[in-house]
């Protein structure tokens, strides 16, 4: 087993690795990647879509509207950004924020996955319809799925599954506003139950993308995006 120093040496080299990466088109319109950012010794993780306008301009994850209200509900639960580590399904953000599409996901996920056997965290809340699908491998929706943790192995990590609505479907519809609050307030109960047992895995289980229901639409048109700036200070909070 690796120490807390070793595995952020990893970490540090797999967003090296993420910032320059080409695996699929959306490398050609990105402004920069975003790696993710928060506590890489964090017991909770969240995971979303992919990085929107002002992500992809900042280099950092969740900053819009729903970040704001996604800080508000950690505040309400007594943790902040500090406490956790933010991330998304995609590293780059698809152009004019379409859906994410099944070879960009496929391209992706791997990187997903190897964060999580770096951080190591105890929950992971999955924000929204993609970042569910994935790591459940399954193509029901959150509307079914929201509120109703469960143990799965991601890689060779078994976690606390829990599946919330994205924030962004949030901030304009009371109800689901007031469900993903109440969500949020089991949070803490799910981390005090500490990590489910962990299995002796040899290699990677790892979703068959071909199963799964994912909204698909036409490539990226290979334009780029001109000089780009320095890359943020994703690891900061290390």
């Amino acid at each position: 087993m690796k120490t807390a120093t070793e595995r952020r040496e990893l970490l540090k080299g797999l967003y090296a690795e993420v910032r320059d990466c080409t695996r699929c088109p959306l490398h050609h319109t990105r402004t920069q990647a975003v790696f993710g950012a928060g506590n890489a010794d964090a017991e909770l993780m969240f995971i979303g879509e992919a990085p929107g306008a002002s992500e992809d301009r900042m280099g950092l994850p969740f900053v819009g509207a729903a970040g704001k209200l996604l800080d508000r509900l950690l505040e309400e639960i007594g943790l902040n950004r500090k406490d956790v580590w933010i991330g998304n399904v995609l590293r780059c953000r698809p152009p004019d924020n379409r859906d994410p599409q099944p070879r960009e996901i496929a391209a992706c996920q791997d990187y997903l996955f190897e964060q999580v056997r770096l951080i190591e965290p105890v929950v992971i809340c999955t924000l929204g319809n993609f970042s569910t699908k994935l790591l459940r491998a399954d193509t029901t929706g959150i509307s079914r799925l929201h509120g109703r943790e469960e143990v799965r192995v991601i890689g060779f990590r078994a976690v606390r599954l829990y599946p919330l609505y994205h924030p962004a479907a949030a901030l304009y519809t009371p109800s689901m506003l007031e469900t993903l609050r109440t969500d949020f307030q089991r949070i803490p109960e799910l981390l005090a139950q500490g990590p489910p047992e962990q299995p002796q895995l040899e290699e990677d289980e790892l979703p068959d993308l071909d199963e799964l229901e994912f909204e698909d639409s036409e490539q990226s048109d290979g334009v780029t995006s001109g000089d780009r700036p320095e890359p943020a200070p994703q690891l900061g909070l290390f």
